[in-house]
Order: C-alpha cells, then sequence, then structure tokens
C-alpha cells in the first residue's frame, strides 16, 4: 500500500516489534513510510503523522504570510474535514484538513495563502484573489496550477481510508 505525503508518493511498511510511531525514510525503491506498533493502530497512527507534518509545514508558513499582511492567526487547527480544505474566522482562526499534506508542496502552500488572504479579506471577491494570489507567489506557488490540482485531485484524497 502507498500514500502521498506533500505529493510523493510512500510505501507503507508495518513494523510490529516496535512500539508506535511512525518513521520516514527513503531507499533504492523509493520513499517509505515505517509504521510501529498494533496493526489496528496503522490508520491512526498515519492520521496523526499527517498531522504531525501540517503542523510543521503549515503553521510557519500560515504566520509568516499574515505577519506580511500585517494580520495576527489567533489558532491553527488541524481537523478531518469532507467538505472544505480550509477556514478562517474573522477573529483570526485558521483550520485546514489535514489530508492536504497528502497533496504536492505547491497545493499546501496555496491553500495556507488562500486562508490567510481570509484574514485581510473575507468573501472571495477581486481584493481577496489579488492578496491570495500576492501570497502564493510569496509562499511559492502558482495559485491557478494549485487550485486546479487541487479541484481535480481533492476528492482522491478524501476518499483514501485511514
Amino acid at each position: 500500500m502507498k500514500m502521498p505525503v506533500r505529493g510523493v508518493a510512500h510505501l507503507i511498511i508495518h513494523e510490529p516489534a516496535k512500539r508506535g510511531s511512525v518513521e520516514q525514510a527513503s531507499d533504492e525503491d523509493g520513499p517509505y513510510l515505517m509504521v510501529h506498533g498494533d496493526r489496528t493502530s496503522l490508520g491512526r497512527r498515519l492520521q496523526d503523522y499527517l498531522k504531525k507534518q501540517a503542523k510543521l509545514d503549515i503553521e510557519p508558513m500560515a504566520m509568516r504570510l499574515a505577519a506580511r499582511c500585517g494580520k495576527r492567526v489567533k489558532t491553527i487547527r488541524f481537523k478531518d474535514t469532507k467538505s472544505r480544505w480550509g477556514s478562517c474566522t474573522s477573529d483570526g482562526n485558521l483550520a485546514f484538513s489535514w489530508r492536504i499534506m497528502m497533496a504536492p508542496k505547491p497545493v499546501i502552500a496555496y491553500l495556507v495563502a488562500h486562508e490567510v488572504a481570509h484574514l485581510t479579506e473575507m468573501n472571495h471577491g477581486p481584493k481577496f484573489w489579488k492578496l491570495a494570489k500576492e501570497l502564493s507567489i510569496e509562499a511559492g506557488c502558482d495559485l491557478e496550477k494549485a487550485k486546479s490540482w487541487l479541484k481535480r485531485n481533492g476528492q482522491a484524497l478524501h476518499a483514501i481510508e485511514f
């Protein structure tokens, strides 16, 4: 079985002998995730791993982009939402689906830029899209390409069972 992490397929290897954790590594066959512990906890361990990776990637990027806009992020949460990839409240709370960590890095960057832009513009009007594009460029991605990728492939990420 394989699972994408930041858009790269990783072979999932179960190693029951060690205590429950996940190690990311690579060998001549490519990248893999070594999942330790009981097989019944494999799905939960993979979810926890993706949440941890989301926290490592998304939090500093969101803080940096928010500071660029002169805004402050109050909290960042990671959920398993089916209807949206992210959200932003008027008081500075951001939420992201941890499943976005299976998408390529530019798509992750686009989503963060999109939600941070909502700290300034709580709509999808022309000013919002202008700012979202500027933030996307700063985050290192092409807004239109990333948005299109997510539209084409997002359902497949939601369909992965854990």
